[in-house]
C-alpha cells in the first residue's frame, strides 16, 4: 500500500502550449487594422462619389472650393426699451435682426410693425427672473424666432440674431 508509483505523476504534467498562433494573430490583426485604416483615410473606400464628367477626382475632394453662400439678406429691426413689470425701475434693451430670403425681404420689411408689436408684447410678459438666467437668452430667442415665423409666415425668417440684449 505505501508503494505508490511516482513515474505516472511526473507524465501527468500538462505540455505548454505553443503562443506562436496567438503572435501569429496579433501581427495580422496589427496589419488588417493598419491597412483598412489607410484604405479610408487615404479615399481608396468609401470615399465620396465624384460627380459625373469629373476629369479627375482631385478636383473634387471636399476641402476643394467651399459652396456658395445662400442669397441671405437682414432686415434690422428698431432699437427697443421695454420697462419690465415687477419690483423696481428695470428696462431690457433689445436690438435684433431677421435674417430672411433675398426674395422675401421686402415682405418681411413691410411687416416689420407687426413683429415688433410680437416681440415688444413677448417680452414685456416675460418674467424677470427668467432675463436673469445665464441660458435664458437661447429659449428667449427660440421663443421670439418661432412668434415671428408665424407673424410673416412660414419660410420667409430663416432666424433672429440678437444684436444687443442689456438688462438694468
Amino acid at each position: 500500500m505505501a508503494d505508490i508509483d511516482m513515474t505516472g505523476a511526473a507524465d501527468a504534467a500538462p505540455k505548454k502550449k505553443s503562443k506562436l498562433p496567438l503572435l501569429i494573430g496579433v501581427v495580422l490583426m496589427l496589419l488588417l487594422g493598419g491597412g483598412g485604416f489607410f484604405a479610408v483615410y487615404s479615399g481608396m473606400i468609401l470615399a465620396p462619389p465624384v460627380p459625373e464628367g469629373a476629369a479627375d477626382a482631385e478636383e473634387h475632394t471636399p476641402e476643394a472650393a467651399p459652396s456658395a453662400l445662400p442669397e441671405i439678406a437682414f432686415v434690422a429691426l428698431d432699437p427697443m426699451t421695454i420697462n419690465l413689470a415687477g419690483n423696481g425701475a428695470r428696462h431690457l434693451r433689445f436690438v435684433a435682426q431677421l435674417e430672411v430670403p433675398v426674395a422675401y425681404q421686402s415682405d418681411v420689411e413691410m411687416l416689420k410693425p407687426r413683429v415688433m408689436d410680437v416681440l415688444n408684447g413677448y417680452l414685456r410678459a416675460v418674467d424677470t427672473a427668467m432675463l436673469e438666467d445665464s441660458s435664458a437668452l437661447m429659449r428667449l430667442r427660440a421663443q421670439m424666432l418661432r412668434r415671428v415665423q408665424i407673424v410673416t409666415g412660414e419660410g420667409r425668417v430663416r432666424d433672429l440674431l440678437v444684436i444687443e440684449f442689456v438688462l438694468n
